[in-house]
């Protein structure tokens, strides 16, 4: 970031007290910060902390006669080469996708033939309603780049999406939108499932497998670093959510199959999760034991897949993971054919991968298959990113 020069504006929310942190890390990292705080970011962050912090000026009113003689909201607008707005509220998006300019900050915004990157930040509620996702669409079809809110507590009480990335994890989209050969990925929207699901047998029993979910989150954690907008569909695992990645929890197939569909259309989709072939009819009370073997109706689940594979909004590549206990090439490559997908990236769970820190897999597609050796399971990852970015890239 040598050299950049970085234009950030604050929008009004609690989430406005870590743009004083970010302008130190981007400041450490060799850019050049100048601010524009709207009045209600001001009432969570002041210019002076920021001007000092920034060792600049900060600009607050659109307004100012000595910087309006110059024609200043423009000068500001065209001088910088990144606008930044973090935290962006769902108040500055509405205003932002609807073309209004009615103070500095969104005059900015208008006025800009620069690259734009949105960090959206409010209550869960707020960032789920339909107004926001439209607000959100009609932005990143503009061409603004829009991340994902951080999922957590909240300032209100609430748990969910909404919260704003940390600082560093926006420093890094930050470097991104800077130099986008850094980040093959960047402006793909990868679509990830991971862990396992878990279909209901009665209000306290479940069918279930031994997926870890550690892979499939090595995965979307690689994809997000490699600069993509990362969806991760993850079944009932209590892992971290890596950074920068929009996850959706659900616990049974059809639960991820409903995700999964609602999550298109995306540039590349890596099904990692183990997903249960079969569901049975819930008992609507605890089943007890007394009564003997219960006799449990069994009814296969959605292939999710398959479905994927066949749909109209197909991804421009789909990856499926099979996990196998004897002849797991062999196997991997009969169902790469069977469900369609362009590669199989199999694996022998026989000793006991699925909670393990470390994979050995076969990468197959159409030109053969690939026997990779033993390695850590982010290692795995981070190689079957490079081999998606080689795909995309035409390498």
């Amino acid at each position: 970031m040598n050299g950049k020069r970085i234009l950030l504006i604050i929008g009004g929310g609690i989430a406005a007290y870590k743009s004083c942190e970010l302008v130190r890390v981007l400041r450490r990292r060799g850019a050049s910060v100048r601010c524009v705080v709207t009045k209600s970011g001001q009432k969570f962050v002041t210019p002076m902390t920021l001007a000092a912090l920034s060792e600049d000026k900060v600009y607050t009113d659109l307004f100012d006669l000595k910087d309006e003689a110059e024609m200043g909201h423009i000068q500001l607008s065209r001088q910088a080469d990144l606008l930044v707005v973090a935290p962006a509220t769902a108040d500055l998006m509405a205003k932002m996708a609807a073309g209004i300019a009615d103070d500095l900050a969104t005059t900015l915004l208008l006025a800009t033939d620069k690259p734009v990157l949105v960090v959206p930040a409010m209550n869960v509620r707020m960032w789920d309603h339909p107004a926001t996702r439209r607000n959100v669409a009609t932005l990143r079809a503009d061409g603004l780049t829009v991340l994902d809110p951080d999922e957590g507590p909240m300032a209100c009480g609430e748990f969910g999406p909404g919260r704003l990335p940390e600082p560093e994890a926006i420093a890094d989209a930050i470097a991104t939108q800077l130099d986008p050969a850094a980040k093959p990925l960047t402006g793909k929207h990868a679509l990830v499932t991971a862990g396992p699901t878990q279909e209901p047998i009665d209000p306290v029993r479940v069918i279930a497998n031994r997926s870890s979910g550690l892979q499939g989150f090595a995965i979307a954690e690689a994809l997000a670093k490699a600069g993509a907008r990362v969806t991760l569909v993850a079944g009932p695992v209590s892992l971290p959510t890596p950074a920068g990645v929009n996850r959706i929890n659900v616990e049974t197939a059809a639960q991820m199959a409903a995700a999964v569909d609602q999550s298109l259309p995306a540039d590349v989709a890596v099904m990692v999760a183990a997903v249960a072939d079969w569901r049975v009819d819930a008992a609507p009370a605890k089943l007890k034991k007394e009564a003997g073997p219960p006799q449990l109706n069994w009814q296969k689940n959605p292939d999710i897949l398959a479905t994927l594979c066949a749909s109209p909004q197909r991804p421009h590549l789909v990856i499926g993971f099979a996990a196998e206990t004897e002849d797991a090439a062999d196997q991997g490559a009969a169902k790469r054919l069977r469900k369609g997908c362009d590669w199989i990236v199999a694996n022998n769970v026989s000793q006991d991968p699925m909670g393990g820190t470390q994979n050995r897999v076969h990468l197959i597609h159409a030109d053969g298959t690939e026997n990779w050796d033993r390695m850590d399971k982010a290692q795995v990852a981070q190689q079957l990113v490079q081999r998606i970015s080689d795909a995309f890239c035409g390498n």
